[in-house]
């Protein structure tokens, strides 16, 4: 009888169990449904466009809460106005006369009539910045690949007022130039900060003319990212030591100022050693000429008009361009030396002759410098003024040598040589 009983509830409460999970089960599907309903109908009613009147879509402007006169804007009012547009005219050939089958020529088919005038146009446009003002007379600094092969130059002022330039000289080694314009209206004259004093990671700005005078006095924001960099200047390959920056420089920047955060000139840009170095358009990297160097080079331009540096008076070719062969059979080197300069030739009554050099001399150091190329070499001998004296190491049927250079000799280096042969 208990067994009865018991098998009784036990079918009792597997039933209760079994209705209450039926039960469950259909009140979940018929929450399920109506929140499947709610959020459908919610859908539907938040993205359905709202019907009635348009007229409360109006909005404000607010207050600039930025700030305006941070210390980047500070220092770029400060030297905004100095900064100049260089523009590069050069004539133009052109020929009047009757567009014929064959060419220009007269009507009537004869060349007698046919005449030929010099017409000055833009050729290319740069950057500059006014430094000093005396008297009546303002100057500029620029690059020299900005004014190279003008027949006349214009500066546009920050006012966008245009005035005639005068080149007061130029230097092709150090890619630099002067320019003279009149003072009348210049209000603002830049200044020099100490390029030697900077550090990477110091925020600086641009400014010029990228692209042109159209977009006259941009100014662009970025870094020093090196300070000290190493690159080959100037048509003949000297080496100079450059400013990196990741503030954008493109074509048009060039001679424009780079400026630190309290408006001083801590260099020159210059777009031609950034597309020199990398060979293609790159982005993040930009080159200025330190100010120290700068302002030796350009209060030479103005002393005299040009750069006098000492000069060697000798031919040369890089060890490196020289096979081994060579270098073991002619020069007789030891396999210890793998760089430095070849002598080809020696002018007579050079430094370089008066100091006992001959050809086929291999020069691997001047005074403290270890020469590796024609760069090197150049770079180490720029850093004397003729009348100092300089020490030379050289390797001559393979045994070293030194010698005293009294460096007495000068040379223009405005005008430079593209041959595989360096002179100097």
């Amino acid at each position: 009888m208990n067994r009865i009983k018991q098998a009784f509830k036990d079918r009792l409460w597997l039933g209760v169990i079994i209705v209450g999970l039926f039960a469950g089960l259909i009140g979940g599907g018929i929450a399920l449904g109506i929140n499947n309903l709610v959020q459908h109908h919610e859908e539907v009613t938040s993205t359905r466009v709202p019907a009635g009147s348009n007229k409360s879509g109006g909005t404000k402007v607010n207050k600039n809460k930025a700030d305006l006169n941070g210390e980047a804007s500070q220092a770029y009012k400060s030297v905004q106005g100095a900064v100049v547009s260089v523009i590069n005219k050069q004539k133009v050939q052109q020929s009047s006369g009757t567009l014929g089958i064959f060419g220009y020529g007269s009507s009537n088919g004869s060349n007698n009539d046919s005449s030929s005038d010099n017409k000055l146009e833009t050729a290319s446009e740069g950057s500059g910045v006014i430094y000093k003002k005396s008297g009546n007379s303002a100057y500029v600094v620029t690059n020299n690949h900005v004014v190279k092969g003008s027949n006349a130059l214009q500066v546009i002022l920050s006012n966008g007022k245009k005035v005639n330039a005068d080149l007061v000289g130029a230097d092709s080694a150090t890619d630099l130039a002067v320019l003279k314009i009149n003072a009348a209206n210049v209000k603002t004259v830049a200044s020099f900060g100490n390029s030697n004093s900077i550090v990477p990671g110091q925020d600086v700005l641009a400014i010029g003319s990228p692209m042109g005078s159209e977009y006259a006095n941009t100014v662009t924001k970025g870094i020093i990212s090196a300070k000290d960099r190493t690159l080959k200047a100037g048509t003949d390959g000297t080496l100079t030591s450059v400013i990196q920056t990741d503030a954008a420089i493109n074509s048009g920047n060039s001679g424009g100022p780079l400026i630190n955060m309290a408006g001083q000139v801590i260099g020159i840009n210059s777009m031609k050693l950034a597309s020199d170095t990398q060979g293609s358009s790159v982005e993040g990297i930009g080159f200025a000429i330190p100010s120290n160097e700068v302002v030796t080079i350009i209060n030479q331009l103005i002393k005299n008009g040009k750069i006098t540096r000492p000069s060697l008076g000798i031919s040369m070719v890089d060890l490196s361009n020289v096979t081994s062969d060579q270098q073991q059979s002619v020069l007789k080197l030891p396999t210890s030396v793998s760089k430095g300069v070849v002598i080809m030739d020696v002018n007579s009554g050079s430094v370089a002759d008066t100091a006992g050099l001959k050809k086929y001399d291999v020069i691997t150091k001047l005074g403290d410098t270890q020469v590796t190329d024609a760069g090197s070499l150049k770079a180490a001998l720029y850093k004397y003024k003729v009348g100092q004296s300089a020490k030379v190491t050289y390797y001559r049927d393979g045994q070293q040598h030194t010698a005293t250079l009294h460096l007495t000799k000068s040379a223009d280096t405005t005008s430079t040589d593209d041959s595989q042969q360096d002179n100097n």
